[in-house]
Order: structure tokens, then C-alpha cells, then sequence
């Protein structure tokens, strides 16, 4: 046992680090609260009822500019709202946020569309970077609601709701939650590369990623950037590349930025695919029957009228040992379907049931396109004529052109059946689409290993 004196001293040595222990975490947390307060000063100095109030108050201050508010001020609303449709330049703050000392990580975010497209790219993007690289951390920042996938491959996930899950709340607040969320992991975390996966930057996403000049920023963005497009006019330049995955029909670069082609990014190779037998056995399908996957997104199966619904109809009507497995979105509501011979699939990825499947029916999608063109299916293709920037029909096409695929335009009961029927004659040839070097020169390129 201690003499009194040896343990007075040990306790007051004690209090003293516990002191200073506390001193240093209340200065730590001013000094957040503080760089916090300053970006929310920096927000409202942004905001347009803040600078349109401020234009008037410059008149006001220099008098001689009074008789000239009825043409300026006009003329100051409609340069705002150029700026917020995205083709003038949104006004330039400067962000340092200090030193900045990158790890080996990156951090990846992956915007919430109708589908699973953005989030395919980036998840098949972390597990290419994970097999280059099995020490580097891979960090998920995203609004898509199904977490429990890429814990799956424990990559941690930051969740963020979209703007429209709340009630009435403005674009300004909403980005402003985007800023902060990402200013505090990028802070906690110190990613040496940000990939963004998305047809629109998200203001507060730009204003966070601005402040660290050594943190490498890629865009990873389908189809050119096209002049009077709605993306904000000074997006491009808080990137250092612009990453454009192969397509079947493909644009030429973006010529005027820092672009790179890479490589369609599909998520499940072939030898992570469960075998014939497996695959199944799991879906609960008859080993001799003839299997088709229909993949089309929303569409209501009781509707008699309805593509989905003549599509059922057609296969299960063609022959008595057709079974079909329907693709149930993650994100979409239940389909409701009473019938032995129709199997439905609510999973993600769907690709490890591939080998199960002896011919599809997909949308024009760039995912749907990629896996059955890879996994070898013949494959009824309805793409969509109505896209702005997605030429599904030129896609299509190629499927054709390959001979594994059919592409039905006006989807009708009778074109329909037809090409039920037409598609069992079609026999694939495998695609060679080996680009494993290229692959690694890009991937390579996001981790910095040039």
C-alpha cells in the first residue's frame, strides 16, 4: 500500500490530466461550434434574401443609386434566378478548413435516383477497390434507404434522408444538412479521394469537398455534360476528373474538362453467380423448367393493360413449363401476384441468380443492358422512349445487332407475344469484354497508385 503522501500526490496528478483532458475537449468543442457558426454566417450571406436585401441597402447608402432600384433590382432578381436554375455561376466563398493530412480511405456517394443505377456503380466501385487495395476503408455517404447492403460487405454508411422525405423543407436547409454531415466525416475520417455518383452536385455536397485542395474529387457521370443542361454551370470545376462508364452507345468525351472512359461497371462477376443447380434451388424452380426473369420496374400487376401484366400473361400462355422470376424494386411498393409459376425476387443483387435463368425481359436501363449482355441471356428489351439524356433505344439495339437480343417498341399484346416467341430462337455468343488492365489503371487512378 501507497504511504498518504505518495497518494495525494497520485491523486492530485490525476485531476490535474482529467483538468486538462477537460480543458482541451471544451476548446476542441468551441472551436467546432465556432467553425460551425461561421459556415452558417456563410450560408445566410449566400442566401438570395440576404443579397437582394443587401443590394437595397447599397442603394440606399449611396444615395445616387435610389432613382435606379426600378431597373437594377429587376435586373438582380433575374441574375439570381440564373444562378439557381444553374446557368450563371453561383458567387465563390473561400473554405479552408485547415490542415489536412490524407488516409487511406475513400469516400464514396452515390445519390438516391428511381432505381438502384447510381448505387450499383458505387457499390460495384467499392468492391473493385477493396480487391486492388483490401487496406484501404471504403465509406458510404448516402440517401438511399437500403443500408443494409453495403454493411454486407462491412463498408460503413453514413445516411442522410432526401430533401423530399420532409415536410416543406427548403433546398437551402436541406444542403445545408449535406454540408455539415459531410464536412464532419470527411473531418473524422480524412479520405484522400470523394466519387460522386449523380446527374446533379448538390450545392452543399460542392461546398463541403471545396475546402480541401488535397482531397482528389471525381464525378462519375453517365453521357456528356451538354451545353444548357441543368447542371450548375461552375460544378465542373470543384472536380479533378469526370469519370464516364462505358455505354454501348457512347459520347465522345467531354473535351473541355479533365474526362477519363472506364469500363461498364457491373456488380457481380461469374464465379460469384451461385451455379444452375443452386441458384435453383434457392428460388425454389424446378430444375427442368424454363425460366425467365422480368426486371421492368414499376407497373401494376392487376392492371390487364399493363406491360408487366401482358408480359406474365404471354410467357406463362407460350408453354407450360415456362416459370418466371419477377423482380420486386428494394424501393418500390409490393407486387401482389397469386400464381405456382410466378417466383418473386425482392433482392439485391439479383446477379447471383443469373445462371438460373434461360431467357429475360428487361427495361432499356444501362444496368439491365450490361448484366444480361455479360451473363450471356437472349433477352426482350423495352426501353424507354421518353428519357432525356438515356438513349435506350440506340442501346437496345445493339442487343440486337449482337443477336441476343429483341427490342419491342410499342408494347402491345400481339408484339409481345411475338417476341416471347421470337426469343427462344436466339442464341447468344459470349461477350468479350475483358478489361481487366484497363480496369485496374482506373481504379489505380481513384487510390492514387499511378
Amino acid at each position: 500500500m501507497l504511504p498518504k503522501n505518495q497518494m495525494v500526490a497520485s491523486y492530485g496528478n490525476i485531476m490535474e490530466d482529467k483538468a486538462s483532458s477537460s480543458l482541451d475537449e471544451d476548446i476542441f468543442q468551441r472551436s467546432k461550434q465556432l467553425e460551425r457558426a461561421r459556415r452558417d454566417l456563410q450560408r445566410i450571406q449566400e442566401s438570395v434574401t440576404y443579397r437582394l436585401g443587401q443590394h437595397i441597402t447599397d442603394a440606399v447608402r449611396s444615395k445616387w443609386k435610389i432613382p435606379f432600384l426600378p431597373i437594377s433590382f429587376p435586373i438582380a432578381i433575374f441574375l439570381l434566378g440564373l444562378e439557381k436554375i444553374g446557368l450563371r455561376p453561383h458567387p465563390k466563398t473561400e473554405r479552408d478548413y485547415g490542415e489536412y493530412v490524407p488516409e487511406n480511405v475513400v469516400l464514396l456517394f452515390p445519390t438516391n435516383g428511381v432505381g438502384f443505377g447510381h448505387f450499383t456503380r458505387m457499390y460495384g466501385l467499392a468492391r473493385k477497390i477493396k480487391k486492388q487495395d483490401p487496406e484501404a476503408e471504403v465509406i458510404f455517404f448516402t440517401p438511399m434507404p437500403t443500408l443494409h447492403i453495403p454493411y454486407l460487405d462491412n463498408f460503413p454508411t453514413y445516411h442522410v434522408a432526401g430533401k423530399y422525405k420532409f415536410q416543406e423543407m427548403s433546398s437551402t436547409v436541406w444542403n445545408g444538412i449535406i454540408e455539415e454531415q459531410l464536412l464532419m466525416i470527411i473531418e473524422l475520417h480524412k479520405p484522400k479521394a470523394f466519387v460522386f455518383d449523380g446527374a446533379f452536385p448538390y450545392r452543399g455536397m460542392l461546398n463541403a469537398i471545396s475546402g480541401y485542395p488535397k482531397l482528389r474529387k471525381y464525378w462519375m457521370k453517365r453521357g456528356m455534360i451538354k451545353k444548357g443542361s441543368n447542371i450548375p454551370i461552375d460544378s465542373i470545376e470543384f472536380f479533378d476528373c469526370i469519370l464516364h462508364p462505358g455505354d454501348a452507345v457512347q459520347p465522345s468525351l467531354d473535351a473541355e474538362y479533365n474526362s477519363m472512359q472506364i469500363p461498364p461497371i457491373t456488380l457481380i462477376e461469374e464465379e460469384e453467380m451461385l451455379s444452375r443447380e443452386a441458384a435453383r434451388n434457392r428460388l425454389s424452380l424446378p430444375q427442368d423448367s424454363v425460366v425467365w426473369y422480368l426486371q421492368l420496374g414499376a407497373g401494376q400487376i392487376n392492371d390487364i393493360d399493363s406491360e408487366i401484366r401482358m408480359t406474365v400473361d404471354s410467357i406463362l400462355e407460350n408453354d407450360v413449363q415456362n416459370f418466371i422470376v419477377l423482380g420486386e424494386s428494394m424501393l418500390g411498393e409490393r407486387i401482389s401476384i397469386s400464381d405456382p409459376r410466378v417466383k418473386i425476387l425482392r433482392d439485391y443483387p439479383n446477379g447471383i441468380y443469373f445462371k438460373a435463368f434461360d431467357y429475360s425481359v428487361q427495361a432499356g436501363g444501362y444496368n439491365s443492358f450490361h448484366e444480361m449482355r455479360r451473363a450471356s441471356i437472349p433477352t426482350v428489351f423495352y426501353p424507354n422512349m421518353n428519357t432525356g439524356m438515356d438513349d435506350q433505344l440506340s442501346r437496345c439495339k445493339l442487343g440486337e445487332r449482337e443477336g441476343w437480343g429483341i427490342v419491342v417498341e410499342k408494347r402491345t399484346k400481339k408484339a409481345i407475344v411475338h417476341a416471347v416467341r421470337d426469343a427462344i430462337e436466339l442464341v447468344p455468343k459470349p461477350v468479350n469484354d475483358d478489361q481487366s488492365n484497363s480496369e485496374s489503371d482506373w481504379v489505380a487512378s481513384i487510390l492514387g497508385n499511378f
